[in-house]
């Protein structure tokens, strides 16, 4: 899970946290693609598209404004990328003559391929569609172990304002998904914060073990989250109109709590293949319908004159299918709250935001990673990485390309260091 830290210069706020992992790479030769992805017939940028070498592991994903980069070894002489995204037809993407500049891809909706060839069961039930799935984990994720290479962000917002920007290239150590996630770890590889809370902000937050997102919210792998059978019943599930991923025909099931229990529940989405039963998708957020719940699951400590109010706690994790076997591939938390001193008038709003994607993998053979190198869930990233900015900092590295916004944000703060 997560934890956000608010810090004042005598009281301590913690609130709800999450983790994440690195790799180690030699550096070499690569090239680099850039761009953006665009919907054909609307030109809509295109949100969270996954963008593969084909037959490797490496990729990356576009932004919130449909933009991306990715590093490609010169070794591995590709010639295209792949492009996948909910709804959309698998796109193949020359790259040789677009090296060196800038290119806008465009990627074409399904919708009609999906009204042709998905019948939702509407005589079936939902429930047991996902009992089903859960028993097929085994069979569907990979039952070797994995180290995986990620990327990872987040960013903490005062109103508009970026107030905290911390990255890292992390390395995850993932047992089987016959396992638990007891023995799964990060370590930070490379990591800097490239924006810190101004000394006199009264109320300053910071994520605690954030980097760890690959561990507390793989839900397929750590089911406790919502994948455990004996919690199932606290939920009512619904049929939704299904959707194709990757070309595939999925089932879209939503669910929402249907008891009340002492602690908070959620609400969401999972997209399951129908043809093997695999989660490919999981969208959930926490029910704010108790928001006192809410706080008492992610607030562990605050100042006694600090008011706090949760609006929203939200996830995406979406897994890559890779010769039949799922891979997780991509995680986003956001976490809106409002807080501010008693007897003022007014609360003021933050927002933070944590995405990790994978880049990376390796599977089989490889190393565990020590205990004492493991990022301690205990620590917050921004503390553990020191004030840095170089846009050749991450070499050959793949990571998720800035906002407009973000990168507004690193360009103000330059301006101001070199005044």
């Amino acid at each position: 899970m997560k934890t956000i830290y608010l810090k004042t210069k005598r009281l301590t706020l913690l609130l709800f946290a999450s983790a994440a992992f690195i790799s180690i790479q030699a550096q070499m030769s690569y090239t680099t693609i850039s761009g953006v992805v665009k919907d054909k017939r609307t030109n809509k940028k295109l949100e969270y598209v996954t963008i593969t070498v084909p037959g490797t592991s490496i990729g990356t994903i576009t932004n919130a404004d449909g933009t991306f980069s990715i590093k490609v070894n010169d070794s591995l002489q590709a010639e295209v990328l792949e492009l996948r995204h909910i709804g959309y037809s698998n796109l193949r993407f020359p790259i040789k003559e677009q090296i060196g500049r800038d290119v806008t891809i465009y990627m074409t909706s399904n919708s009609n391929l999906l009204k042709d060839v998905i019948v939702t069961p509407k005589d079936m039930d939902a429930r047991k569609v996902v009992q089903s799935a859960i028993q097929k984990i085994a069979n569907n994720n990979s039952q070797a172990t994995n180290l995986l290479t990620g990327f990872y962000r987040e960013t903490i917002r005062k109103r508009r304002n970026y107030i905290n920007i911390s990255e890292a290239i992390i390395d995850v150590y993932k047992t089987p998904y016959t396992q638990g996630v007891a023995d799964d770890k990060v370590q930070v590889y490379k990591g800097r914060r490239i924006l810190s809370p101004k000394p006199g902000d009264t109320i300053a937050v910071k994520f605690i073990g954030g980097p760890n997102l690959s561990i507390f919210l793989d839900v397929v792998k750590n089911r406790d989250v919502l994948l455990d059978v004996e919690s199932l019943p606290l939920y009512k599930f619904k049929w939704e109109e299904s959707a194709m991923v990757e070309e595939r025909p999925h089932y879209v099931i939503s669910f929402e709590p249907q008891a009340i229990v002492p602690y908070a529940l959620h609400y969401g989405k999972f997209y399951i293949d129908q043809q093997t039963l695999t989660f490919s998708r999981v969208e959930f957020s926490l029910s704010m319908d108790d928001r006192n719940k809410v706080t008492r699951m992610i607030l562990q400590r605050k100042p006694f004159n600090l008011r706090f109010k949760p609006e929203e706690v939200s996830y995406i994790v979406t897994y890559k299918l890779e010769n039949g076997i799922s891979y997780l591939n991509y995680i986003r938390n956001e976490v809106r709250f409002k807080c501010d001193w008693k007897r003022k008038l007014f609360s003021t709003g933050y927002t933070i935001v944590s995405e990790l994607v994978i880049t990376d993998r390796k599977e089989g053979n490889v190393e565990k990673i020590p205990n004492k190198l493991a990022f301690d869930r205990k620590n917050s990233l921004s503390d553990k990485v020191r004030d840095f900015y170089d846009p050749d900092f991450w070499g050959n590295y793949n990571i998720i390309e800035p906002t407009e916004s973000l990168e507004n944000a690193v360009n103000k703060l330059k301006k101001q260091q070199n005044k």
